[in-house]
């Protein structure tokens, strides 16, 4: 049981290891490998979440993921850009910032990207893997 769910949540780990970046390919052209690593967290804390809070409403459910996107993105903003100093993102020149690392127009666009998702997560859930 303790391999089984070892291999789930390194799936779910993979799984947003690799759209993450890709995301950040389609929308600015480019990435950083600290983005596969905060994707991977991200979608295993997606996963959790809507598993357990499954009876919220969409807009709510998609309220919360971009909560937690956005706390993962600043965790890693102040590590990378501002702790290692790699400048990887940002968003200083954005309105309604925090120290450059997240703005509130990218959280409106993570909450947006949260209901497919969200709805991912549930047939995940449901699937018997």
């Amino acid at each position: 049981m303790i391999f089984l769910k070892l291999i789930k949540n390194l799936t779910l780990f993979a799984v947003g290891a690799v759209c993450y970046p890709v995301i950040e390919i389609l929308w600015r052209g480019r990435t950083h490998i600290s983005m596969a690593f905060t994707g991977g967290a991200v979608f295993v804390a997606l996963y959790r979440f809507y598993k357990k809070y499954r009876e919220l409403r969409l807009v709510r459910r998609c309220v919360c993921g971009s909560l937690i996107i956005t706390f993962f993105e600043l965790i890693c903003g102040m590590l990378v850009n501002r702790a290692l100093m790699l400048d990887v993102w940002d968003y200083s020149k954005n309105r309604f910032n925090f120290k450059g690392q997240i703005c509130l127009g990218y959280s409106l666009l993570w909450a947006l990207l949260c209901a497919p998702v969200s709805a991912l997560c549930r047939r995940i859930a449901k699937s018997k893997v």
